[in-house]
Formats: C-alpha cells, sequence, structure tokens
C-alpha cells in the first residue's frame, strides 16, 4: 500500500508539471519505481504509464503539434529509441562486475545500473547547469536532436530535456510547442515499448497490474489538472529539489545500494 501510495502521488505530481514546466514525468517516476523494482522494470514501468498518460495529454493538446517538426525531429526519434531500448535489454543480463560489504549487507555493482545511474547523474546535473536551461540549438540541427533524444528515451527513459533544447528556438507558441513534445514522446514511448515487450518478456507477464492503473489514473488527474494551470509556468524550485533528489538516487543506483 505504501508503494502504491509514493508512486501515485509521484504520477499525479510529476504529470502536473509536466504541462507547466517542462519538466518530464518519467524524471520523477523512473527513481520512484526504481525503490520497489529492478531499474531495468522500474523503466518499463515509467514507459508504460508515460505512454498512457500521454496518449490522454494527446486528446489535451496534440491538436496543437507542428507537423514538420513531428517529421524532422520525431522520425529519427523513433529509430533512435529503438536503438537505446534495444542496449537496455542486453546490458541488463550482463553479471555483476564488482561485489561489496556494507557491514553485515552485500551490494553488487551491476552494469546496467551503473550505465542508468551514470545517465541519470548527468541529466541531474544538466538540469542544475544554468547555461543548459538557457540552451537553444537552431532549428537545423532538429534531425540529430531526435536522434539524441530518441537514444536516451529509450535506453534511460530521459528525453525532455534533450527535447526542450532543440525545440525551444523552432518559433513554436507555447501551446504548439507542448502539443508538439507530447505527440513526439508518444513516438519514442512506442518504439522503446515494442522493444522491452520482446526483451523483457516474462518481467512484463508478472507486472503488477493494479499499481499500473492506479499510476496512470493518477497521472491522468495531473495532466488535467496541470492543463488548467497552463499560464503558471514557474517552478525553478521545485526543479531543483526534484534534480537533487534524482541526483542522490542515481548515485545510489550506480553503486548497487537499490
Amino acid at each position: 500500500m505504501e508503494a502504491i501510495l509514493i508512486i501515485c502521488a509521484t504520477a499525479f505530481i510529476g504529470s502536473g508539471l509536466t504541462l507547466v514546466s517542462g519538466f518530464g514525468l518519467g524524471t520523477l517516476l523512473v527513481p520512484v519505481f526504481g525503490l520497489f523494482f529492478p531499474i531495468e522494470i522500474a523503466i518499463s514501468l515509467t514507459a508504460i504509464v508515460h505512454f498512457l498518460n500521454n496518449l490522454f495529454k494527446l486528446a489535451l493538446v496534440g491538436r496543437n503539434a507542428d507537423k514538420g517538426i513531428l517529421v524532422r525531429f520525431g522520425i529519427p526519434s523513433i529509430f533512435a529509441a529503438v536503438a537505446g531500448a534495444y542496449m537496455l535489454t542486453q546490458i541488463s543480463d550482463i553479471p555483476a562486475v564488482y561485489d561489496y560489504q556494507i557491514g553485515n549487507s552485500t551490494y553488487q555493482l551491476l552494469p546496467v545500473k551503473m550505465v542508468i545511474g551514470s545517465l541519470l547523474a548527468i541529466f541531474a546535473l544538466l538540469e542544475l547547469w544554468p547555461s543548459f536551461r538557457k540552451l537553444e540549438i537552431h532549428s537545423r540541427h532538429l534531425p540529430f536532436g531526435g536522434l539524441l533524444s530518441g537514444f536516451f528515451g529509450g535506453l534511460s527513459g530521459n528525453q525532455g530535456a534533450l527535447r526542450s533544447a532543440f525545440l525551444i528556438k523552432s518559433g513554436l507558441t507555447k501551446e504548439s510547442y507542448i502539443g508538439t513534445g507530447v505527440v513526439l514522446a508518444c513516438f519514442i514511448d512506442i518504439s522503446r515499448l515494442t522493444i522491452y515487450g520482446s526483451g523483457f518478456t516474462s518481467d512484463f507477464n508478472t507486472l503488477p497490474g493494479m499499481l499500473l492503473v492506479a499510476a496512470t489514473l493518477s497521472a491522468f488527474a495531473g495532466a488535467w489538472l496541470g492543463n488548467k494551470w497552463l499560464k503558471k509556468t514557474t517552478f525553478s524550485s521545485v526543479r531543483t529539489l526534484v534534480t537533487l533528489f534524482l541526483l542522490v538516487f542515481a548515485i545510489a543506483l550506480f553503486a548497487g545500494l537499490i
């Protein structure tokens, strides 16, 4: 019950903030799911909730998406997401490279946790770096942005920060920017879930259905509320707290403590 409450609260808050502050739902859900499940399954669970929530947001803001950007950014992101997701399924099977003890407890350094922990730490540090928040990349680099966003989305679930850096200078209105982001996220989610489903078949058959339903409904509620408060777009203190939490989680994951 405690796990359900924590995950649902995170899904509700994260989904609302995604619409109004640019922060990704996966940024919050991956570490929270990771407290209760193996990291590769945490990423898969997050992808399911993320995708279903994005379908809901698609009905709210999808009509504002820019079709040109969907082609230039979205198509490369689909292929790259498949590659990133496939890499996750492969490194998940690699055994521990080192064991160590703290007191009576034994911990392992697993390649999958080391890779995902490193990526989460990098993205957390980028969020705390003021220059990265202001980064605006010219629209001619959109296909390259799609490749980067898709690959890291497939591998670790983190794609929002890169997508924002490439889309922010595309001349989109706020409504079009949000709508385009939602559709692009759906592209990546469909691609990576296809690979996760085939790579983690036995794990997918035992995923907690009720938890997924509860988390998804919580995310729906957060998205609906966030859409009502679309004009309130400054959440810098919340962003800082979340990225600090993500950094701590990443370090613990890398060290095998989680």
